[in-house]
């Protein structure tokens, strides 16, 4: 009988790579260098350090983004808007609908004429809402 004690080839566990990174560098960075280098780091979009400092010292293209969180909430809080115009105008047909089937047809069109100025000021307000996002565009969201 053949010893059973003779090394097998298993085949679990991780892959060997082919060409591994077995070459390893430390340096040494002081305060004010290390607050660059983490904002260099930050803007970079990277999460791993090992890669950003190789695409540095490689001199591969390392693209930054910058998310302007004012843009992100004002276009959350016009998203929010939108929805309660949509939410406006449901109402509004379910009024008229429900004014002409309750009411007698000349207290119906009082009512709807009360309506009508209100919808004429909603009509203004968004109107600004509108110039004021194409200035916001204009200043802050430039497409380049």
């Amino acid at each position: 009988m053949e010893e059973k004690n003779s090394k097998q080839v298993r085949k679990t566990g991780r892959k060997p790579k082919i060409d591994p990174a077995v070459h390893r560098y430390s340096i040494n960075l002081n305060a004010e260098d290390n607050a660059k280098f983490l904002a260099l780091f930050d803007q970079s979009g990277i999460s791993v350090k090992a890669h950003f400092i190789t695409a540095c010292i490689f001199q591969k293209t390392v693209k930054t983004v910058k998310i302007d969180m004012n843009g992100v909430e004002y276009h959350e809080r016009l998203t929010r808007l939108f929805s309660q115009f949509r939410g406006i105008g449901t109402n509004y047909n379910q009024i008229v609908k429900l004014l002409y089937r309750n009411f007698s047809e000349k207290k119906a069109s009082a009512y709807l004429h009360k309506l009508e100025k209100q919808t004429l000021e909603l009509v203004i307000i968004s109107q600004k809402i509108i110039q004021l996002t194409e200035e916001f565009e204009a200043k802050y969201l430039k497409k380049e």
